[in-house]
């Protein structure tokens, strides 16, 4: 019997880098202004084999605008710290418990379906697996991005160190491995990319809420860590990006990166 997957979008308004976030409008190669949560909806609902996908808020604002656009919504606390526990959070509204639940960030509009696709088949491959999060090799123009916004005192994407059994080292902020080496737009680098996605079991999320933040979680930033320092693996799915551009939007100058990646591919 197939484990059921859901997916579930967190979403929230206040944001120190980027107030509004989830209602950013982004226009498409059409001209079509659509919300950068809406545009994470619809890439949710291009992956094959889930039971359902939610938008979780605790914002009335992001909430009507995704029943708007025909999202079903998850109406969560308002304390949540970050998006892994407002995903736990939402679990408590669903009618009955899936086996797997997946993040998808709202701020990664770009994220390719066969991304968690790949993410869910790895967890029903591994029944040990309590928690799993793409990761995508950096080519160079993507590092080549990385590095201007750390230049630029910009928070920018996140990269993934992991061991030879694919679980994670560590998770920063900042470009990991370190290299100066050069590398043309289309060469492959030894930086991964950490995608903005992740499955769970339910009873780890449950775990995750009940440890309270840790130190490098608030230093970083990034929710995965708490996963790291209570000792949970973290598998690591290398994900093909199959000539996609891959980019979040973690900041006000993200919009355009994202807008013209929309021209490019001619998407609506």
């Amino acid at each position: 019997m197939t484990e059921k997957a859901v997916i579930i979008i967190p979403a929230r308004y206040g944001s120190t880098r980027f107030e509004g976030k989830p209602l950013a409008p982004l226009v498409g190669a059409t001209g079509v202004s659509k919300s950068l949560i809406q545009r994470s909806w619809d890439t949710a609902m291009e992956v094959d084999g889930v039971d359902g996908v939610y938008v979780a808020t605790d914002d009335e604002r992001i909430a009507d605008a995704a029943r708007a656009f025909g999202a079903d919504v998850l109406m969560t606390a308002t304390d949540c710290a970050n998006g892994t526990e407002r995903v736990a959070d939402a679990l408590r509204s669903l009618p009955s418990q899936p086996d797997i639940v997946v993040n998808l960030q709202g701020d990664a509009p770009l994220t390719p379906p066969w991304f968690i696709t790949d993410l869910i088949a790895e967890m029903r491959r591994d029944k040990s697996v309590r928690m799993a999060t793409p990761v995508l090799r950096c080519d160079g123009l993507t590092l080549k991005n990385f590095r201007e916004d750390r230049r630029n005192g910009r928070v920018g994407g996140t990269t993934a160190v992991f061991n030879t059994a694919r679980d994670a080292l560590y998770f920063s902020k900042e470009v990991l491995p370190y290299t100066d080496d050069t590398y043309t737009p289309g060469a492959e680098t030894p930086v991964f990319h950490h995608v903005g996605a992740y499955a769970y079991r339910p009873a780890t999320l449950t775990q995750y809420v009940n440890w309270g933040e840790c130190v490098l979680e608030q230093l970083e930033g990034l929710e995965q860590l708490r996963f790291l320092a209570n000792g949970v693996p973290v598998r690591c799915v290398e994900v093909e990006g199959r000539g996609r551009v891959f980019w979040e939007l973690n900041n006000p100058v993200d919009v355009a990166r994202i807008e013209t990646v929309l021209r490019e591919k001619g998407w609506e």
